[in-house]
């Protein structure tokens, strides 16, 4: 059986103007929600206090490196 490999890197996709809005939207929403839990969620998903202070505190525009691919 013959294989073949292809060595070429796909294209990212481009986004739309609106799901990039809706994106950005949803980030802030689950920024929002990671900023009221409580103590004890935050214990639970491994994450202080500070780094969720840290986290909520972040603008829309900055949102995870893979979102930018």
């Amino acid at each position: 059986m013959t294989q073949v490999a292809l060595h070429t890197t796909c294209k990212p996709a481009n986004r739309s103007l609106m799901v990039g809005i809706f994106q950005a939207i949803e980030l802030t929403r689950q920024r929002r929600a990671l900023a009221h839990l409580d103590d004890a969620a935050l214990e639970d998903i491994g994450v202080t206090r500070a780094e969720a202070s840290a986290e909520a505190r972040r603008f829309f525009w900055d949102a995870p490196d893979f979102w930018k691919r």
